[in-house]
């Protein structure tokens, strides 16, 4: 999954559930569920995502959504297997980015 997101320090729930076209309910669930997930919160509360929380949280989604693990099945997965898995994960992403960009190039000519 290619989010189109710009480089920041911090993101907003709002604008990972836009990313992610899911409710930010879903996310606030998924940072209680997971460990991996540990946004900083300002003075008001709010939860400011940083980079390494969104590749967690695409890690997460890939999981849940798009392979179909239980909510146990991916905190074990994340557990036991997180350096391989995420590394191909991360290589997948890295690929999926140059193909983003590569058809965006193509598009242009």
């Amino acid at each position: 999954m290619h989010l189109d997101l710009p480089e920041k320090r911090y993101y907003s729930i709002g604008e990972l559930a836009k990313a992610f076209n899911v409710n930010t309910s879903l996310i606030r669930f998924w940072e209680k569920e997971f460990d991996a997930l540990k946004p900083k919160k300002n003075a008001k509360g709010n939860r400011k995502f940083t980079p390494d929380d969104v590749k967690n949280l695409q890690f997460i989604y890939h999981l849940v959504k798009e392979r179909g693990f239980t909510l146990e099945g991916a905190k074990t997965h994340l557990k036991e297997g997180r350096k391989k898995t995420l590394s191909n994960f991360e290589i997948i992403a890295k690929l999926e980015g140059v193909k983003h960009q590569l058809l965006k190039i193509k598009d242009q000519l």
